[in-house]
């Protein structure tokens, strides 16, 4: 009886095979099913991600199409070129152009200004060739540098000094054309300058 009695006991169910069978696709299916939930958990803050960098990208493009919309109206309004950064660009001053100084008149002795009054006084009354004049100057006293500086600084047109010549000696005599030209040329007055002075006296 004793021997029947034991045979009967039943086992306890975690020694049973199919008990441990079981446990194992339960928690196999446990294991795959958490697998798949952080997966797709590791996969949504990426499409986050993307979707918020696409949304950040499209206002800078917004901003800047804002940015250079301004600008160009800057432009028109100022007529000045506007950068990137909105501040206007001024034209580049042009270095002004250098200026030419006259030369400064040179200073003259008490002799050279007194030779300048003298050749000044004597143009006002006669006609007299560049090189006559120098002579003239000499005659009186004056060195011969100095009365070349005189006759040099002073305005003068010399062919309208032939011409008072060639009118002088035609009120003192009769001159041929040829004979006045060689007059004047001998007074010292060029070639020139004579053939222009007798021509005003209508020869």
């Amino acid at each position: 009886m004793s021997k029947e009695k034991l045979n009967k006991v039943k086992k306890p169910f975690y020694k049973k095979w199919w008990v441990w069978v079981l446990a194992v696709i339960i928690i196999g299916s446990i294991a795959s099913g958490g697998g798949e939930e952080s997966a797709t958990t590791d996969t949504e803050p990426e499409s986050t991600i993307d979707e918020s960098a696409v949304d950040t990208q499209e206002e800078i493009d917004e901003a800047q199409e804002v940015v250079d919309d301004l600008n160009n109206q800057l432009e028109e309004a100022t007529g000045e070129d506007v950068d990137e950064d909105g501040a206007v660009e001024k034209p580049k001053k042009e270095a002004p152009e250098p200026v030419e100084e006259e030369p400064a008149e040179p200073e003259m002795t008490v002799s050279q200004e007194s030779a300048i009054q003298s050749a000044e006084s004597y143009i006002s009354m006669s006609g007299f060739s560049k090189s006559g004049l120098i002579e003239q100057l000499e005659y009186e006293g004056f060195s011969k540098e100095d009365s070349s500086f005189a006759v040099d600084n002073i305005t003068v047109d010399w062919k309208e000094q032939a011409e008072i010549s060639a009118k002088t000696y035609m009120d003192m005599g009769g001159f041929s054309r040829q004979g006045l030209i060689e007059q004047l040329t001998y007074e010292g007055f060029t070639s020139d300058e004579a053939k222009y002075g007798v021509d005003q006296t209508g020869l």
